[in-house]
């Protein structure tokens, strides 16, 4: 089974991309990020003409998530955590694969930017209650997968020039630490697994050439429960939607279980 995340910066801006995207590489699951549309306006005819079942949780103009898949999924909720400010960030399903029931959990973490403000309070706040419920979620559940723009930089290896961000709210050590609890309440950052110092940037700008340069940095990740690593045969990260005309800023990760 092939799963996708991708942060697609609107679907509806996106949408040829995506379906060259589905077509050329066939994954059974593809959990969006940032689909800046409303459940009314999401293009569920352009995905059911691929056999794709979409499941939405989006918000006008402004962030957004959705799981489109191939598999059936039960439980699919909306309410993970308890937003005040109502944005739409994260969404979770159950798929049952090879008779073992995996939560997914797609999330879109707050940028956080700039540091001063109450953005990112809001965005300690929602990774706080991210972590609360990720605790709650282990004792259900034995098998997690998280995928999303989860707007961390992990460690200096994965951004072109880490002093630059030093500030930063995707890299301060207070968020990174974060992304650490996470990690520690049983589970692998798969792209490390699989490659131990190699970068692998899923985030170019648009400004001041960064694609052509490779100024990039690594925001996108897959989180899967340590129960279930064995199981992952692979992890991608397919550059080729971003060198497309009017892609993305973040391309897709994709994770292969055996």
């Amino acid at each position: 089974m092939l799963i996708s995340s991708w942060n697609v910066n609107s679907v509806r801006a996106r949408i040829e991309n995506i379906k060259s995207y589905l077509i050329k590489y066939k994954p059974d699951i593809l959990m969006m990020q940032e689909i800046k549309t409303e459940d009314l306006n999401f293009p569920y005819e352009d995905f059911s003409s691929l056999d794709y079942e979409s499941h939405v949780f989006g918000q006008k103009s402004y962030n957004g998530v959705a799981i489109i898949s191939k598999v059936k999924f039960n439980n699919v909720r909306f309410d993970l955590i308890k937003d005040k400010l109502k944005q739409s960030r994260i969404i979770s399903a159950e798929v049952n694969y090879k008779n073992q029931n995996i939560q997914l959990i797609n999330i879109y973490t707050p940028n956080g930017n700039p540091v001063d403000s109450e953005k990112y309070e809001y965005k300690k706040k929602w990774l706080d209650d991210l972590i609360k419920q990720l605790k709650s979620s282990k004792k259900k559940y034995q098998n997690i997968i998280i995928g999303g723009d989860f707007n961390i930089i992990p460690s200096a290896e994965d951004v072109y020039n880490a002093k630059s961000f030093e500030n930063d709210a995707l890299f301060r050590l207070e968020i990174r630490k974060k992304l650490r609890e996470m990690i520690n309440l049983g589970f692998s950052d798969v792209y490390r697994h699989f490659n131990k110092t190699t970068e692998g940037y899923t985030f170019w700008d648009y400004m001041r050439g960064a694609w052509q340069k490779n100024n990039g940095m690594r925001i996108d990740h897959f989180l899967v429960s340590n129960s279930l690593i064995d199981k992952i045969k692979s992890i991608n990260i397919n550059k080729d939607p971003r060198g497309r005309e009017k892609p993305s800023d973040h391309t897709p990760i994709e994770i292969k279980l055996a």
